[in-house]
């Protein structure tokens, strides 16, 4: 299987697929969706390509059963993030055991494991579905994953995103808001005619740093704490102006258990204080965009499917763990399907330096091929 592992991945890493949301330009999927949808033809599986926002294409890939099994869902995205400051990162290089290039390691190495874990698991004859969905736009908004889940329905799945090897059943999420600060323009000769919102948002920062203090104290055992910082800030025209307004954008990392509902109660208690303590602050906020966090039980049956598959790949039973970033397994695990991560190691993700483990990306493969034994026959 390593010849082919090469192959793949080299093909598909040597495809420009840099997501367009990201980067005015990008590429996009379309090149490479029609090249796994290609791929799959010609190793007699059978494919259907998604497009209902136009130019973002996603791929189902399909290894159909005989009949009356289980369907196990394997998911990894197509798209990559930007390539500034890389010299050739289209050109993949292989390195003794590593593979070079954009995107190898996130995550067309999990997607080429995927592909050919289907093409192997066909050829079994299996009773269920081996469906993977190659999908667009998960460095940005998930477009593809959630079009996919309109159109396939599974028992268990799988997200190949790089794990090291390591079975993932917790990831965290996010949430992204954003706070103004409303002041009152006036000459800069003029103190008492004017309101400086960007000092009355450093009451805002100061409660931030405290919340996020504060968040230290409750922790999950595989993802630790959860977190909150000010990501980007703006305000003011001209040095000699007092500035109007002053806005601030946080990131939430949220763990299991924690909601929207909660970050928002949290942004609307700082903002209480903030006024109790100055009756001229006035101040809002707004929700912009929220990501679930993703758990699975330890005990769950595609846990454990991956666990004993992957012992008898590697020859020892891989840990247990969490992902501090945000993947589309939440999406998946949301649709009711239980879910979990495993994929190969490397290093570079939204790096200059990319690269991925060859020897890890075959064991993902047959693991895989071992999962769909275990609960598609």
């Amino acid at each position: 299987m390593r010849d082919d592992v090469v192959d793949l991945l080299s093909r598909l890493v040597a495809i420009d697929s840099v997501n367009p949301s990201l980067v005015e330009g990008g590429a996009g999927e379309t090149e490479i969706a029609a090249f796994v949808d290609r791929w799959a033809r010609d190793a007699g599986l059978s494919s259907e390509v998604l497009e209902a926002t136009p130019g973002r294409p996603s791929v189902i890939v399909r290894a159909p059963g005989t009949g009356g099994g289980r369907t196990l869902l394997l998911c990894g995205h197509l798209d990559t993030v930007n390539v500034e400051g890389m010299g050739a990162p289209f050109a993949p290089r292989v390195d003794g055991d590593r593979l070079h290039g954009r995107g190898a390691y996130d995550m067309k190495a999990g997607v080429a494991a995927a592909l050919l874990a289907c093409r192997d698991a066909a050829a079994l004859r299996l009773r269920g579905d081996v469906v993977v969905a190659c999908v667009a736009d998960e460095e940005h908004a998930s477009l593809g994953v959630q079009e996919a889940l309109s159109s396939v329905a599974a028992d268990a799945a799988i997200v190949t995103e790089p794990t090291e090897i390591e079975v993932v059943v917790a990831h965290k999420g996010f949430v992204w808001s954003e706070v103004s600060v409303e002041g009152r323009a006036a000459h800069g000769s003029r103190p008492h005619l004017g309101v400086d919102a960007i000092v009355q948002m450093g009451a805002v920062l100061t409660g931030i740093g405290a919340l996020d203090a504060s968040l230290a104290a409750a922790t999950h055992p595989l993802l630790g704490r959860g977190s909150v910082h000010a990501s980007a800030i703006e305000g003011g025209v001209e040095l000699s102006s007092y500035p109007a307004r002053c806005v601030v954008g946080l990131e939430r990392r949220t763990l299991p258990g924690e909601t929207a509902a909660d970050v928002e109660a949290e942004l609307a208690s700082l903002l209480d204080r903030c006024r109790a303590a100055d009756p001229a602050f006035a101040a809002d906020h707004r929700t912009l965009l929220v990501r679930e966090p993703f758990e699975v039980s330890h005990g769950a049956e595609v846990v454990r499917a991956v666990r004993d598959a992957a012992a008898g790949v590697l020859g020892r039973e891989p840990s247990v763990g969490g992902a501090s970033y945000w993947a589309d397994a939440a999406f998946i695990a949301a649709a009711g399907i239980p879910t979990v991560m495993f994929g190969p190691g490397g290093e570079g993700a939204h790096a200059v330096e990319e690269w991925v483990s060859l020897s890890d990306t075959e064991a993902v493969a047959r693991t895989l091929v071992g999962v769909a034994e275990r609960l598609c026959a």
